[in-house]
């Protein structure tokens, strides 16, 4: 599946006829797959590592043609209906021309923002837009994770499950996903800003660089803290479920023990044997009697020892 877009009025359009200098390609078939390799010369590897969401960023010259691997965040989409909180990341690959630029992506997600690609000039302003788009949806995604993380974290303190670990796992798992990809495109970002006039990149374009590069740094920072708070606050979130737990057994201990002391008052008048008051009708208010002192004789006892 491809779509064209062209650059009208400053503005992304998406056109449906006639060729355009913008195509992106989502999850290309065959067909589409052997037109870029053979017409437009794109080395297969590349092409393989713009599909492939465990590639790194970076930057490579052909002989036609600029090729930007670069790394954004999939959609979110509430952990599908499982219940897990796995967030992937996946490839971009931006194929730079003289007079067009070729994206492909596996995820439809690719243009999808167009209010984020007005008052574009150039096909250069795209690719710098693109790739603060990405730098942007991995803000939201952090975002995303600090509320979930906080919720899970409400879930724990009253819960004696695993499944909510496991959420945070998932989390933490995914942070480090993040942290790698953005460390990838900051790479990516200091090798163009390197080889900003073989790109052809005007001073407003290596500007705009300039700020995306500030605006992926602090994206890092922002996710390295957020990984180092839920690695530190995991432990303690395990003692509390473990600690609930203890809690639990200990008033199960409790109900039992104090079940038990009144059964034995009971159950030694019980026995099949001559007792003393046997034959007294007021016997059986004596032994009720008997088994409420036991039990608060019980009740006392822990209030003492504060269980």
């Amino acid at each position: 599946m491809h779509r064209n877009f062209r650059i009208i009025d400053g503005k992304l359009t998406e056109v449906l006829e006639g060729a355009a200098p913008i195509v992106v390609y989502v999850d290309p078939d065959a067909d589409e797959r052997r037109y870029l390799v053979q017409d437009l010369k794109i080395d297969e590897h590349t092409l393989g590592s713009a599909l492939d969401p465990d590639e790194l960023a970076r930057l490579e010259f052909e002989p036609e043609h600029a090729a930007v691997i670069f790394k954004q965040p999939k959609s979110y989409r509430g952990g599908g209906g499982s219940g897990s909180f796995l967030l992937d990341v996946i490839s971009i690959g931006a194929f730079l021309f003289h007079d067009r630029l070729i994206l492909v992506a596996a995820d439809d997600s690719v243009l999808a923002d167009g209010a984020r690609f007005g008052r574009v000039t150039s096909l250069n302003d795209v690719l710098l837009r693109m790739i603060y788009r990405s730098i942007f949806h991995f803000l939201e995604h952090l975002k995303i994770i600090d509320k979930i993380s906080d919720g899970l974290q409400a879930k724990i303190n009253a819960s004696m499950e695993n499944r909510y670990l496991i959420n945070l796992f998932e989390l933490q798992k995914s942070l480090v996903y993040y942290l790698s990809s953005i460390s990838s495109n900051e790479a990516l970002i200091e090798k163009l800003k390197l080889n900003g006039a073989k790109l052809s990149f005007s001073n407003d374009e290596l500007d705009v660089l300039d700020d995306v590069y500030i605006e992926n740094k602090q994206c890092y920072k922002q996710a390295e803290v957020n990984s180092n708070i839920l690695a530190s606050l995991m432990d303690a979130r395990v003692s509390i479920v473990s600690n609930n737990l203890n809690i639990l057994i200990k008033i199960l201990n409790i109900v039992t023990i104090a079940l038990m002391v009144p059964t034995l008052v009971v159950s030694v008048f019980s026995m099949n044997v001559r007792l003393p008051m046997q034959d007294r009708p007021w016997a059986f208010w004596v032994i009720l009697g008997l088994a409420m002192v036991a039990l608060g004789s019980f009740g006392a006892l822990m209030r003492f020892k504060r269980w």
